[in-house]
């Protein structure tokens, strides 16, 4: 293992925007290796923004995109603490990212507690139906209900489905690691979708 220079260390902070102590530790901890010290410091990023989930947003930003060609327009509210926060460069671009993610993957909800339970049941029923259809077992049909379910969820609400511009992280884990960056809570708060004609 070659030894982990200051320069590397800045380096990483540099591309994560955590802290320089942070940074040391991910790379002694991957050996030095800088892809898996980011992904290490996502890692801990998410879980320092989801430790502050419960805390008040009472600033934030509302954000228009309109779609090349003027056919597709998105609102969306984004929720965090601080006024400095809500003018930062990344927070901006963060909740304008998140327009463009309505606009492409045109999810319904935010999150799944914001889906009707009529809906949820009405989703369920269907499943039973097409499970029922193939014969599958009683007691398995639950199961496979669930697992339909938890995908409809992904499809259809913002912050579980993947992030249009890094597929590897959901929109959630997006949220979270600037969240974990600005030691701030940040909620997707609502959207609203114009597309033309409907």
């Amino acid at each position: 293992m070659s030894p982990i220079t200051a320069k590397d260390v800045k380096d990483l902070r540099d591309k994560t925007g955590l802290g320089m102590m942070d940074c040391k530790k991910a790379l002694v901890e991957t050996n030095g290796n800088f892809e898996e010290a980011i992904d290490y410091l996502r890692k801990k990023g998410v879980s320092k923004g989801a430790a502050r989930q419960g805390r008040a947003t009472g600033e934030g930003v509302i954000d228009a995109y309109i779609h090349p060609g003027s056919k597709v327009g998105i609102l969306i509210e984004v929720g965090c603490e601080t006024d400095f926060v809500a003018r930062s460069d990344e927070f901006v671009d963060l909740v304008h990212n998140l327009a463009m993610q309505v606009a492409a993957a045109k999810p319904t909800y935010v999150s799944r507690e914001d889906v009707p339970e009529d809906i949820i049941e009405h989703e369920k029923e269907i499943y039973r139906e097409q499970l029922a259809a193939e014969n599958k077992p009683a007691q398995i049909i639950e199961k496979i209900s669930q697992g339909k379910l938890d995908k409809f969820f992904k499809e259809n609400c913002l912050i579980e489905q993947l992030y249009i511009k890094d597929t590897n992280q959901t929109v959630s884990e997006v949220v979270l690691t600037i969240a974990g960056k600005f030691k701030e809570n940040i909620q997707v708060r609502r959207f609203a979708s114009y597309i033309l004609g409907e």
